[in-house]
């Protein structure tokens, strides 16, 4: 019997691999999003065979704004009831503001902001409805400063950190809860796809955590009702220290490792 079926978007490589492993492992049956196809059927045939789980596959590009509605009403029509919501899909854009593709960009928010949003409204009703179920977002430590040469990206990334503690202040106690992970530099596909040249010298040096490590790290989290979890004591120091210092110098000092990493 299934432990609860758990909707994990960008499912096919990176953290949101990760996170569905873990869950297959726990028994759950998995509805898996991505835009990479024939990723996805591979995943889904490795875990139903290897943990005896469901796994249902939609191809879906969630930079479209029509693709939150039609995943729920797919999710419906299979006669599924999300009980574990993972909001991880997303990518990032690196460079000037007055540089870089507005419709690369705007693209980025949809995904980053607007389908997160989406999907979280049309799931948490139902969980809250059954008195069950959890909410992962994946927002990032850039969520936390401002980022010169991927400004969009970093914004995107405050936003989902301050949504996802508002919403799980105004689900306390309703039996649903929401956990906003906030990696730092994690080795994932993220960095080729950002258009960042020099990012393989960064994922050499030691403190880069891995996708597997992180997605327990936020797994964890989610299952025990946390509001927040930041991966590894550097980033959570980081964290802090961002928080008391002036804006303007963490400005300028994530410009400088920006610059380090090529964007």
């Amino acid at each position: 019997m299934s432990a609860g079926v758990a909707l994990i978007t960008g499912a096919s490589s990176g953290i949101g691999l990760e996170v569905a492993k873990l869950f297959a492992q726990d028994a759950h049956d998995l509805v898996l999003v991505a835009r990479r196809g024939d990723r996805l059927r591979e995943l889904a045939a490795t875990l139903a065979s290897r943990h005896r789980v469901r796994a249902t596959v939609i191809t879906a590009d969630l930079a479209d704004p029509d693709t939150p509605p039609e995943i729920a009403r797919s999710v419906e029509a299979a006669g599924l009831e999300i009980r574990y919501l993972v909001n991880n899909a997303g990518y990032g854009l690196a460079g000037r503001f007055t540089e870089t593709d507005i419709a690369a960009e705007l693209r980025m928010i949809q995904l980053n902001v607007g389908a997160l949003t989406h999907l979280t409204k049309l799931f948490v009703t139902g969980m809250v409805a059954r008195h069950e179920g959890a909410i992962l977002n994946v927002a990032s430590t850039a969520g936390f400063v401002p980022g010169p040469l991927m400004a969009v990206y970093y914004a995107t990334k405050a936003y989902v950190i301050s949504f996802s503690e508002a919403l799980a202040e105004e689900l306390a106690g309703s039996g649903a809860t929401v956990t906003v992970l906030c990696p730092g530099a994690t080795r994932t596909e993220f960095w080729e796809a950002a258009g960042m040249d020099a990012s393989a010298r960064l994922l050499r040096r030691p403190w880069v955590a891995d996708a597997a490590s992180v997605a327990r790290a936020g797994y964890q989290g989610l299952r025990a009702g946390k509001r927040m979890v930041i991966p590894g004591l550097a980033n959570k120091v980081m964290v802090q220290g961002v928080r008391v210092a002036p804006r303007v110098l963490v400005a300028k000092i994530a410009r400088r490792l920006q610059e380090s990493v090529g964007a």
